[in-house]
């Protein structure tokens, strides 16, 4: 008989915890595009442009002297000069705006890493400067078609409301001009990138954390059956998010237990495994006499495949490993003999161990998952400590033994990790990292007294880690 889960979704929690999953994902998907936020802007701007002209009509007769002195007072050539004059302008300053940006761009690309140019995709700044340049250009557009000269046969109409605003949004635009310049030569920084690389993996990990702890853990043995069968990836790509929520409902419904192949943020090949399943009842079925309905295979792939979106890139929504990653990234390219630059990766090795400390320290994830009366339905494939640990070291170790700055901040990193980490499995995998970095300090040979103060430092961190009562827990 399968035993009660630790902890069992309460219906509010579990439709919470989905939702703000589906928000997370949501939020990604539009924040990193540029086109959302502008292409409304636009959309309202040509409403505005046929709506107020006609707002014009009704409320210009009757404005007061103090408003009317203030507003518009030209005649339909003037109107039509202005208007022009706007549109012309910001569509310029547009392309030369964004041209420039996509120039320095590419030069942060080149000195820190091409996947931080998410962050600028994402950049709300961004957005609203590009969404007020093109929104008023519309909105210039729209209203110079309303503006007519006197004739024979109709009167002379200047929608002066509608020219005033839009002076206003030209003058709004060109402050927004001023402090998107000012805020990009801020984000350029690498400290910035990396302040938003930290930040927005804690929004993920305060997600995962949450999402972690209320799953509903099962407490029996996870049973290991041959009889498995096997649902194929249908695309390449990267796992963007886990629905564990979806493969519970349906794993209970019918039956079965499904066991995950891949992390989030892992990279799948089309036609490679993509997760398990096998029948929860097959040791029973025609027990009773009976057999059970047959599972529809192919509606248990589908379902499978939908619990698993696979995309063409790594996002931040549910994988708290990118951050990490783009962290490395930057730091290994300041360490490339082309860059040149510890103080960078020192920088972001600080980064790297608050984000590291928070991974390992989070909720873990349970190796069942629970259906609501107790049964196992899902096998979750999660990671140890120590390999959390070893991906966010290993490789700036690697790169970085020849610095003694970095090696020094590496320490540093290793004892702040040892004050979270009490656990004698992550203290094994800290104390191998200092034994890893010591070999490779002694094999090279370009400054001896330097090398000398640097083993004597590891030796002592080792010391203290294999001594300190955290080793023995």
């Amino acid at each position: 008989m399968p035993q009660a889960p630790r902890q069992i979704n309460g219906s509010s929690d579990s439709g919470s915890n989905r939702w703000r999953g589906w928000w997370a994902t949501l939020s990604e998907a539009i924040d990193s595009r540029l086109w959302p936020v502008p292409v409304t802007a636009v959309v309202v701007a040509v409403a505005l442009g046929i709506v107020l002209p006609r707002l014009d009509v009704i409320v210009d007769p009757g404005l007061p002297d103090a408003v009317d002195s203030v507003v518009f007072n030209g005649g339909a050539e003037t109107a039509r000069t202005v208007l022009s004059s706007i549109a012309g302008s910001l569509i310029t300053a547009t392309s030369l705006t964004f041209s420039l940006t996509v120039v320095a761009l590419q030069l942060a690309s080149s000195q820190a890493s091409p996947r931080v140019l998410r962050l600028f995709a994402r950049d709300r700044q961004v957005h609203w400067t590009l969404a007020a340049f093109l929104g008023t250009f519309a909105y210039s557009l729209t209203v110079l078609r309303s503006v007519r000269s006197e004739d024979d046969d109709i009167a002379e109409f200047v929608p002066r409301l509608s020219v005033t605003l839009g002076f206003v949004l030209t003058l709004a635009s060109v402050i927004m001009l001023v402090f998107f310049l000012a805020h990009l030569a801020a984000q350029l920084r690498v400290e910035t990138m990396l302040k938003e690389i930290h930040a927005e993996t804690d929004g993920t990990i305060d997600l995962i954390d949450g999402r972690n702890a209320r799953a509903a853990a099962y407490d029996g043995a996870i049973p290991m059956t041959p009889l498995r069968q096997t649902v194929l990836s249908a695309s390449s790509g990267f796992i963007t998010r886990h629905d564990h929520d979806l493969l519970v409902r349906y794993a209970a419904e019918h039956r079965i237990v499904i066991e995950e192949l891949h992390r989030v943020g892992s990279n799948v090949v089309a036609g490679t495994p993509l997760a398990l399943w096998w029948d929860a009842d097959a040791s029973d079925a025609g027990s009773d006499g009976t057999d059970r309905k047959r599972i529809d295979e192919e509606d248990v792939a589908h379902a499978v495949r939908k619990a698993y979106p696979i995309g063409y890139e790594r996002t931040s929504a549910q994988d708290v490993d990118f951050g990490v990653q783009q962290t490395l990234d930057i730091a290994l390219r300041a360490l490339s003999p082309g860059v040149n630059d510890p103080t960078t990766a020192v920088h972001a090795l600080g980064h790297l161990s608050a984000m590291t400390a928070r991974i390992v320290t989070m909720s873990p994830l349970p190796a069942g998952l629970a259906g609501p009366d107790g049964e196992l339905c899902v096998v979750t494939k999660s990671r140890s400590t120590k390999d959390a640990l070893d991906a966010s070291l290993t490789p700036i170790r690697h790169y970085g033994a020849e610095h003694p700055a970095v090696v020094k901040r590496f320490v540093q990193a290793v004892a702040e990790l040892a004050l979270t980490c009490t656990d004698s499995a992550a203290r094994a995998a800290l104390v191998a990292q200092l034994e890893a970095l010591d070999e490779q300090i002694r094999a090279t040979a370009a400054d001896p007294a330097g090398n000398s103060e640097l083993l004597t430092l590891i030796a002592e961190e080792r010391v203290r880690l294999q001594t300190s009562p955290g080793s023995r827990g």
